[in-house]
């Protein structure tokens, strides 16, 4: 599993949140880390959290006899986390969009999100010593990708409260901002911190990955790719497929992309594109084999 890249799950086109929290799940003992989200929540509740720390998409029907039983199982293993996952579980039949983007061809059906990108886990049901090998692996990948963070639990105490790791306080205003969709203010207050911590590569990691989700954010795929096809000089709009590739996990298109554009394109302007694909360069995991690929074609497109 390599979560250094998006996987192939195009989440743009899902809707924008609705201005709500989604419900949290009950659980035994008073804190949980499951929710039940919808099409309204997903990007807050999923898609924005896994900036955070791991998130788990659990897919399920009223209509599937086993989902029940297996909810119960996937969220007794989430909760033994203590945080480092939370479950957020999706009807599919109420939620048929999200079904959709994911390429769901059955339920139940298990994903995670890290850092905004999706990877396939698991379809249909697994006891719960697989179920902890897949979660271990999860947390283990996503760590040596940055992404440390701890959830608190919902309906928790305050003594349980307490015990949670604190976040790095330097990110609370620029977090703030991006968990209530205010992506101006969070690019603004990375950009801060890029300033002040010049060579801290989660900084660097955090400003591109909320400057890219701000640009794709409610963007119309098959109209970026019309716009693009329509007028092939325009560099904007040859930005804006390629960050939408990204997001759809198509993330060698969107490098030939802008590679073809470094060699046809001066001045400003190439160096608008040369500066774009190091940010999608850092969105994707440096350590992606397709970057490394790209970096030798744009040292070669620029020199």
């Amino acid at each position: 599993m390599n979560f250094s890249r998006p996987g192939a799950i195009d989440l743009s086109a899902l809707k924008q949140p609705a201005q709500r929290s989604a419900a949290p799940a009950a659980a035994a003992g008073g804190g949980s880390y499951v929710i039940d989200i919808d099409e309204t929540t997903f990007q807050t509740a999923a898609l924005e959290a896994s900036m955070s720390y791991v998130v788990v998409l659990g897919l399920w029907s009223s209509r599937s006899p086993q989902s029940g039983a297996f909810n119960d199982s996937l969220a007794t293993v989430i909760n033994s986390y203590g945080g480092q996952i939370v479950l957020a579980r999706i009807d599919v039949d109420a939620n048929a969009q999200i079904a959709q983007a994911l390429q769901v061809q059955g339920v139940p059906y298990v994903a995670g999100l890290v850092k905004g990108q999706p990877v396939p886990l698991f379809q249909g049901t697994v006891d719960e010593t697989e179920m902890r090998r897949y979660f271990d692996e999860l947390v283990r990948l996503a760590a040596e990708n940055g992404l440390t963070g701890r959830a608190q639990p919902s309906g928790a105490t305050a003594d349980t409260a307490e015990t949670e790791e604190p976040d790095d306080p330097r990110f609370a205003a620029a977090e703030e901002a991006f968990m209530a969709s205010d992506f101006d203010t969070a690019v603004a207050e990375y950009e801060k911190l890029r300033v002040q911590y010049p060579a801290d590569v989660e900084v660097a990691e955090r400003l591109a990955r909320v400057k890219w989700l701000s640009r794709i954010r409610g963007a119309d795929l098959q109209a970026a790719r019309a716009a693009a096809a329509d007028s092939p000089d325009d560099v904007d709009a040859q930005l804006l497929v390629a960050d939408l590739d990204v997001s759809g996990g198509h993330v060698e298109d969107a490098f030939d992309r802008l590679i073809a554009l470094v060699r046809v394109t001066a001045g400003d302007e190439r160096e608008r594109v040369r500066e774009r694909l190091l940010e999608l360069f850092t969105v994707v995991g440096i350590a992606d084999p397709a970057v490394m690929t790209a970096r030798r074609a744009l040292a070669s497109a620029l020199f």
